[in-house]
């Protein structure tokens, strides 16, 4: 079994189409999102329409559920004050800007998905999928967290050795895998923080035994992407991330 993971969107429907054209040439059995389908770009109810179109199944980020509920913070971490005043004039925006329809479609989505690709009849891997971690999907679940960390979320999420626990809300992605659970940051496809401004994603394959995870990056027109932003009443500043893939300081 082969699964697509696509994480924190973001409202960026040039990332979204160029990653699902990439999904389509490859095998995968099916494809999931981990949430955090809007804000920051002007694209939401695009991109919400277009994951339903695409008939790809997924969960709540904290950028969703905040919107739907409308909820007076995105839950989002800041750097510095200015990054702060950005973040809330995007979650403003967005509130502002998305239709009932797709507001609707994003209280709809749950916490949490689990994938037992061998049925549940059978052993095998169970892929547990969440936006930030099995407790809340504000939380960032970063790479120098520790393995007591690491274990103590597979304790929360009830993961068993040859599991595999799979999240987003950092941008930032990597692996590793303790006690035979493997541990899985998808990176984002419509906002990435690590330097690079492609999109990315993550194909996972699972077999009886294992759980194998390839990073992927996928070009695409980020100039459409940023010259949208500058073109809307966004931050202007939210173009020039995109154009550099934003590393988040330490």
């Amino acid at each position: 079994m082969r699964y697509a993971l696509i994480s924190d969107i973001h409202a960026n429907l040039p990332a979204l189409k160029a990653v699902l054209a990439d999904i389509a040439r490859r095998d995968v059995t099916a494809t999931y999102h981990l949430g955090d389908l809007v804000g920051y770009a002007p694209w939401p109810d695009e991109t919400v329409s277009l994951l339903r179109q695409s008939g790809i199944a997924g969960i709540s980020g904290n950028y969703d559920s905040t919107v739907a509920t409308d909820y007076k913070h995105c839950g989002c971490a800041y750097e510095d004050p200015a990054q702060e005043e950005r973040s809330h004039l995007s979650y403003q925006w967005t509130r502002e800007n998305v239709s009932a329809e797709t507001k609707a479609s994003l209280g709809e989505l749950p916490f949490r998905l689990d994938l037992t690709p061998f049925g549940g009849h059978a052993s095998g891997p169970r892929i547990i999928l969440v936006h930030g971690t099995p407790t809340l999907n504000t939380v960032y679940w970063t790479e120098d967290r520790s393995d007591d960390f690491c274990l103590k979320m597979a304790g929360i999420a009830g993961a068993k050795r040859g599991d595999a626990i799979a999240f987003g809300h950092t941008h930032l992605p990597w692996t590793r895998e303790v006690d035979g659970i493997r541990f899985i940051n998808t990176g984002s496809v419509g906002r990435p923080k690590d330097g690079d401004s492609r999109a990315g994603y993550v194909v996972i394959e699972v077999t009886e035994s294992s759980v194998i995870p390839e990073f992927v990056r996928v070009e695409y027109d980020v100039e459409l992407g940023a010259k949208a932003i500058e073109a809307s009443s966004l931050p202007s500043e939210l173009a020039n991330e995109l154009r550099t893939g934003r590393k988040r300081l330490p």
